[in-house]
């Protein structure tokens, strides 16, 4: 499959080199191309699917760049959290009544958007078995056969099917993206970022 992944940090760079190695043709795009990277629009064109691993500050005008004919159609899985250090500490730029996947959706109503692996140190999102028990992956968006090609390039991340949580439209995104504050105070709590949610049911 064609992929391309928008941004050249070390999300964007984990998923892209996890996904290569699975055979994927797989471009990277960037604000500004050189080395490795091309431009946002070209790795957009490139993609059948797209992965958003950019700034969540910066993740609109990202897309913007890229080209909105570029994301039409297309499956976009959005890995960025609307962090905010503007106030000197982490922070949240959006509402318990808003996310930055509602944000994306909204803004590209065309693009299928998949909110997805947002809760987690970049390591284990292509490859869970690093942190052993059934530990999940959450899904959300308004489109059920964007969710279902998501659940399948998990599935080849090594994520098993089990473990992929639907959490319905893609206001859950609300939800996952409001994890990310108490993320970072396990992070500081356990000494590292090596971990993930187990849910345990009866």
């Amino acid at each position: 499959m064609r992929i391309g992944v928008l941004g050249t940090g070390m999300v964007g760079r984990t998923i892209a080199g996890a996904l290569a190695e699975r055979g994927h043709d797989v471009r990277v795009g960037s604000r500004s191309a050189g080395g490795d990277a091309v431009a946002f629009a070209d790795a957009a064109a490139h993609g059948e699917v797209l992965f958003n691993c950019t700034n969540g500050a910066a993740s609109l005008d990202a897309l913007a760049a890229a080209g909105e004919s570029n994301l039409a159609g297309k499956v976009l899985i959005d890995v960025a959290n609307p962090l905010d250090f503007s106030g000197g500490g982490p922070a949240l730029f959006t509402s318990s009544t808003d996310s930055l996947g509602e944000r994306i959706q909204h803004a590209f109503p065309a693009a299928r958007v998949v909110k997805a692996l947002n809760t987690m140190n970049c390591n284990l999102m292509v490859d869970p078995a690093s942190v052993p028990g059934d530990h999940v992956v959450f899904v959300c968006g308004d489109d059920g056969q964007a969710k279902e090609q998501v659940r399948a390039l998990l599935g080849e991340l090594g994520w098993p099917a089990e473990r992929v949580i639907d959490i319905g439209d893609i206001a859950g995104a609300r939800g996952t993206e409001m994890y990310l504050m108490l993320w970072l105070r396990l992070m500081g709590a356990t000494g590292g970022p090596h971990f993930n949610i187990a849910l345990a049911t009866p």
